[in-house]
């Protein structure tokens, strides 16, 4: 039996833009991709309905009535019982598909790949026995398995792009022990994914030494590590406390919004970059994202513009003007539509189903469209109708062929994503959905036990259960949140049947969907629904058949990214002469695509800015250097303007630190970036009358007057005319943020704050995360400008955001399982140390576990037991880990007695 993978996309044209801007393969119109995760619900297009939705699923639950789905008829013109002659049908015919034994390039065991036999054997056991013709012809390419040729290609997602590239990584690394390569990813989902499947690869792999040969036994003698010769993959991803240097990794995999620059940048400034023999570029179509892609640029612009060759390999399912980037980056390009795995898409509107091929459907049917006259019907008769609901949740016909497309899949067997462009339209859509689909698993026992284990799962996480989840999982529908570890792997072996998700919460997931469609080894056959309004059909139709934008730099944006790409190759010395700034910038990908003129209009106002803020002085006769403050700036990856209002506020909070409480330390580790954060004054007014004698005198301190506040809390709008009054607002903000802050590091789940400051618990959970990260930025900012105590301030705070705890809570936070709330629970019960929690018995903490739970479970007798052990087990892991713990810090107090 063939697998189906069901997707649908409830969407307006709005909606659609964004998702065919980051994820989709499907032609589009549109200049610059917007960043993903825009609140935008297609079936509630307005703020004000989004809300009256999130609070009408807030009421709904397990408790509430079933649905049933409408029936979907087929038409006349609806699919037969003949089956279809593809490109996919044909494979099965063995020689329309080359295999190892017909062609033996196919097997990486070739001798024209030179790959060691332990790492064929590694990828043989994770399921890669032969490669794909497409991707011998890639490898194949002039200059690539030696080193010699950099490589931009595309591929459809799900066609296995991503091996060329790790095959091309692992050989410079193999090549020599001391090299070095980077794999750099837009999500920090895909680095944690991408470390664990890496790890796998090279497993037991040995590397050679810089001669060339296997060391020897007496080599082996003067190593410094016992795992010198072995592979080393580290990921980084922000709000590590740990430096990074070279010599900490061999792979290292990394986001590139700070991860990826930041190392380059300081392995030029130490010359250690002359390992790097290898840099991996995913998702690179991302260039053109306008928020995002400029630091892709810089990242390969750097790379082209050492004395040392780096292999640089670029990759995406969709890359309009390829040649301009092969261009680029010196490099042989590649092109491919191969997927091994069909998808089969569709257009529903009006309780029809279009097919929405390229041949005989919807999008050659739709020329008689006509704007002038109003909507018409299409040309093409639907191949299946979705009959009306009786239920009067389900009038709306998008909603209604959402439901129904979803529970026809499940009730088949098969898995389906839900994309919705909002969060709150993901909690409704997927309580709808539960209440239809909740018979579906047909009462299977085992499918049932382990839902119930994933919830217990779900609610032994530091935030608890969340509500939302609880009415959904037992049907077999789910949220990506925080929890979407969980979920996803949930949904892989097919306990969970349905998620709904954003498109960005979903990024990060390996799963079979449009964008990241067709997983081989998942599924054989996928279908994709993209439903929209009857008033949107026209702009639905054109979006479909429009190409994909040209992509293009974003270094001359109107945030004048042009300033920070010179004050970084000044900070490094990889340019500081007018000249050498020239040679670099006719590097970028800019100089294909700008005007010289303008370029050197901007690199001229760009430099001026950056002697004015005082980030680097000109010297006549050495060109430019980087003052103190710039190379702050630098390293703690901010962005030039972001960097001087920072050090605006730390010369004013070093004049006078308000010291005897928490909320000023919390204001300056709060970031600075644009969280296009929504105040709600009346909730900020509410927290200003709770704050103590030190509170108010950092509001007052800060220039924040309670007087505006309660203006704003009565409807008065904040002024942002004059880049005076924009940084005031940002300074009221900031503190807005400061306070949710202050409750998560007092041990406030993140789902109360979310309720609190009426904000999507999603955005919370990034404050958390990015607060994290810019502590570490900030951290470096005050060593450089050799601000000592606020760094070592700075790093405190940051332990507490991280374990969600006040300060006596921090040594029980670094074991494993023991954050937030449960840590609390463990202090109260007597286990104040990790030497007290290494010491007890495994059992003497399955009470506590019991107790740390955020609501108290009801089971069945039977079940009990068998909860029990499960809370043993997790109690083994704890001790485990408090032992290692407390090991290591028995060891430091020998070494430092």
């Amino acid at each position: 039996m063939e697998l189906r993978q069901g997707i649908l996309h409830q969407t307006t044209i709005q909606t659609a833009k964004q998702h065919q801007g980051t994820y989709s393969t499907t032609p589009l119109a549109g200049n610059k991709r917007p960043s993903p995760g825009l609140d935008t619900h297609s079936g509630v297009p307005t703020h004000a309905s989004q809300k009256v939705a999130f609070q009408r699923a807030s009421s709904l639950g397990r408790n509430v009535s079933t649905l049933v789905a409408s029936t979907i008829e087929v038409t006349e013109s609806g699919p037969r019982n003949s089956p279809e002659v593809s490109e996919y049908s044909q494979r099965k015919v063995v020689s329309a598909t080359p295999t190892a034994g017909t062609d033996r390039a196919l097997s990486l065991s070739h001798p024209r790949y030179a790959l060691p036999k332990s790492l064929v054997e590694n990828l043989r056991s994770l399921g890669i026995n032969e490669i794909y013709p497409w991707q011998k012809h890639c490898l194949m390419g002039p200059g690539l398995l030696n080193g010699a040729k950099n490589l931009v290609y595309t591929a459809p997602t799900g066609g296995g792009k991503s091996l060329v590239a790790d095959v091309l990584m692992l050989k410079r690394v193999l090549e020599r022990r001391d090299a070095k390569a980077l794999l750099i990813l837009p999500y920090v989902a895909l680095v944690q994914e991408k470390v664990r499947w890496l790890r796998k690869v090279v497993q037991g792999i040995t590397r050679i030494a810089p001669d060339g040969v296997l060391p020897g036994k007496e080599e082996t003698l003067w190593r410094r590590r016992a795992d010198e010769d072995t592979i080393r993959v580290v990921g980084f991803f922000g709000g590590g406390k740990i430096r990074a240097t070279w010599a900490d990794f061999d792979i290292g995999v990394c986001t590139f919004e700070k991860e990826a620059n930041t190392l380059m940048n300081t392995a030029i400034d130490d010359c250690s970059i002359a390992n790097l023999r290898a840099v991996v570029l995913d998702e690179l179509h991302m260039i053109d994202d306008d928020h995002r892609g400029y630091l892709l640029e810089l990242c390969a612009t750097k790379l082209l513009s050492l004395e040392h060759k780096v292999q640089i390999v670029g990759m995406s399912a969709t890359l309009p003007n390829i040649e301009v980037l092969a261009q680029w980056l010196g490099a042989h390009r590649y092109q491919t539509a191969y997927r091994p795995i069909p998808i089969k898409e569709h257009l529903v509107y009006d309780s029809k189903i279009y097919e929405a091929s390229s041949k005989g459907g919807v999008l050659t049917a739709a020329t008689p469209l006509n704007r002038q006259t109003g909507p018409r019907e299409l040309m093409v008769p639907p191949i299946r109708v979705i009959t009306n609901s009786s239920h009067k949740e389900l009038q709306d016909p998008v909603l209604n062929a959402v439901v129904s497309l979803a529970s026809e899949t499940v009730r088949s067997g098969y898995g389906v994503l839900i994309f919705c462009s909002s969060r709150a339209g993901c909690e409704f859509d997927a309580r709808i959905v539960s209440r239809a689909v909740h018979d579906a698993h047909g009462g299977d026992p085992v499918i049932l036990e382990k839902r119930t284990d994933l919830m217990g799962d779900l609610r032994s996480l530091p935030s608890g259960l969340d509500p939302a989840l609880d009415d959904t999982i037992p049907s077999g529908a789910g949220l990506t949140t925080e929890e979407r570890d969980l979920i996803a792997d949930a949904y892989d072996k097919g306990i969970l049947k349905v998620i709904v998700a954003t498109c960005s919460l979903a990024a990060g997931i390996n799963l079979p969907m449009r964008g990241r469609a067709g997983r081989k080894g998942k599924d054989e056959v996928g279908e994709t629904y993209l439903c929209c309004r009857k008033n949107d059909l026209e702009d639905v139709i054109e979006l479909m058949n429009a190409e994909l934008p040209q992509l293009s730099s974003g270094l001359m944006t109107d945030k004048q990214r042009i300033r920070r790409a010179l004050l970084e190759i000044i900070a490094v010395r990889l340019a500081t002469s007018r000249d050498s700034m020239d040679d670099y910038l006719l590097k970028t990908l800019l100089s294909l695509t700008a005007e010289s003129d303008v370029i050197r209009e901007h690199v001229e106002s760009s430099l001026s800015d950056l002697i004015e803020m005082e980030f680097i002085q000109e010297d006549e006769q050495s060109g430019f250097k980087v003052t103190q403050l710039g190379k702050a700036v630098v390293a703690s990856a901010l962005e030039p303007e972001d960097g001087a209002f920072v050090h605006r506020e730390m010369q004013r909070a070093l004049r006078a630190f308000v010291m005897d409480g928490e909320m000023h330390l919390l204001y300056t580790f709060t970031p600075v970036q644009d969280f296009s954060t929504t105040v709600n004054w009346k909730v900020f007014r509410n927290e200003m009358e709770t704050l103590d004698d030190s509170g108010l005198r950092v509001m007052s301190f800060l220039g924040l007057k309670p007087t505006i506040i309660n203006k704003m809390a009565q409807g008065s709008t904040m002024k942002e005319s004059t880049p005076g009054e924009r940084e005031i607002s940002r300074i009221y903000t900031r503190f807005y943020l400061a306070l949710q802050l202050r409750d998560l590091c007092n041990e406030v789940p993140i789902h109360l704050v979310a309720q609190k400051y009426d904000m999507p618990r999603g955005s919370v959970q990034t404050l958390a995360q990015t607060c994290q990260g810019f502590a570490a930025g900030m951290v470096k900012f005050c060593e450089h400008m050799d601000w000592g105590m606020m760094a070592a301030a700075l790093d405190h705070v940051s332990d507490r955001l991280k374990a969600g705890a006040r300060a006596d809570l921090l040594a029980l936070a670094q074991i494993t399982f023991i954050k937030s709330r449960t840590a609390r629970v463990f202090y109260d019960n007597g286990f104040k140390t990790v030497a007290a929690v290494a010491n007890a018995d495994p059992s003497e903490l399955v009470p506590v576990l019991i107790q740390a739970q955020p609501m108290k479970i009801r089971l069945k007798k039977q079940d009990e037991q068998k909860y029990e052990e499960k809370l043993f087990a997790k109690a083994e892991i704890i001790s485990n880990s408090a032992n290692r713990l407390w090991q290591i810090q028995m060891q430091q107090d020998i070494e430092e007695g």
